[in-house]
């Protein structure tokens, strides 16, 4: 059993408990989230439903983050290099 936030958190507690609805910490939720749930399918290919709920939370952080990186690009490409997250490909 994998603890529920397995990688460091970079984000500090008095952050957390500061602003729990900042696009940063929700983001931060979303990227643990999918972390466990990665973690996890690697363990059980055949959960689909837990695949399903791991494309609707990246869908969610994907939406977050295009919203981020249009109101604020400093803090999107901060926030991209320290949870450590690809760019999208752009169309």
């Amino acid at each position: 059993m994998m603890s529920k936030n397995s990688f460091i958190s970079i984000i500090t507690q008095e952050e957390k408990e500061e602003n729990s609805g900042s696009v940063e910490s929700q983001v931060f939720h979303f990227t643990s989230n999918i972390r466990r749930l990665t973690s996890h399918l690697q363990l059980h290919k055949r959960d689909f439903l837990s695949q399903r709920g791991l494309r609707k939370i990246l869908g969610k952080r994907q939406r977050l983050l295009t919203y981020l990186s249009n109101k604020n690009k400093v803090r999107y490409k901060k926030l991209m290099d320290q949870l450590d997250i690809r760019e999208p490909k752009t169309r």
